[in-house]
């Protein structure tokens, strides 16, 4: 799980340096970096399974529960943040190259 949460946190980092856009980069990273964290979140908590299951001592499912919560709260505010730059680019002026259609900037004027 390690090695797939740190193929994904690289594509992550090869999105933001070769995507045109502020929106692009934005999409290519977040996806990326949030599969990649939750990944080795994972990976954390399997450890932790691992080790308190053949140990028995508490700090060890501790850990596991933290990596779990901190999974949970990946998924929670990667999207949202992300969202939330996203939208203030728009606001501030940053268009989408190559855009079709501008659905947010449609739903702004009318």
């Amino acid at each position: 799980m390690l090695v797939i949460g740190t193929v994904f946190n690289t594509l992550g980092a090869v999105a933001l340096f070769r995507f045109p856009d502020v929106y692009t980069r934005l999409h290519g990273a977040t996806k990326c970096t949030t599969f990649g964290s939750i990944f080795t979140g994972l990976a954390v908590v399997a450890y932790g399974v691992v080790l308190w299951a053949g140990t028995g001592e508490a700090k060890f499912a501790t850990l596991a529960l933290h990596a779990l919560l901190a999974v949970v709260a990946l998924l929670v505010t990667n999207p949202n943040g992300a969202h939330a730059l996203a939208r203030a680019a728009h606001r501030s002026g940053v268009l989408p190259q190559q855009a079709v259609v501008d659905r947010l900037a449609q739903k702004e004027e009318g």
